[in-house]
């Protein structure tokens, strides 16, 4: 059983940076794909990208190509999301999910076995 825990959310201007972090103490999430999802007021949640578990592919949403980067550290187990040039529209809370298979390129939401309880972010001026 995963226990994830997301940090890293906050209050940023619109053009600035965040990075999320997602945990897992045990470590066994080096065996996992992960995912972050995120999910705004009155929407459905979305997936935004997605990593297996060596880190070798990716995958992002349209609306965060270029913009957003995704990287995991085993050794730490703990998977990031590096968010740049930050939109309005990019408000929402942000979760972290693992699944299996570990090589997986895609997550969906329905796929994942374990959930975060996610971390707000808001971009806002």
């Amino acid at each position: 059983q995963l226990e994830l825990v997301e940090s890293g959310g906050g209050l940023v201007q619109p053009g600035g940076s965040l990075r999320l972090s997602c945990v897992d103490s045990s470590l066994t999430l080096k065996v996992y794909s992960v995912g972050w999802f995120r999910q705004a007021p009155g929407k459905e949640r979305e997936g935004v990208s997605c990593i297996t578990n060596t880190g070798s592919s990716t995958d992002y949403a349209d609306s965060v190509k270029g913009r957003f980067t995704i990287s995991r550290d085993n050794t730490k187990g703990t998977v990031y999301l590096q968010m740049d040039s930050l939109k309005p529209e990019d408000t929402a809370v942000y979760y972290c999910a693992a699944g299996w298979p570990p090589n997986r390129r895609t997550c969906p939401p329905d796929d994942m076995d374990y959930w975060g309880q996610g971390t707000q972010v808001t971009v806002s001026s």
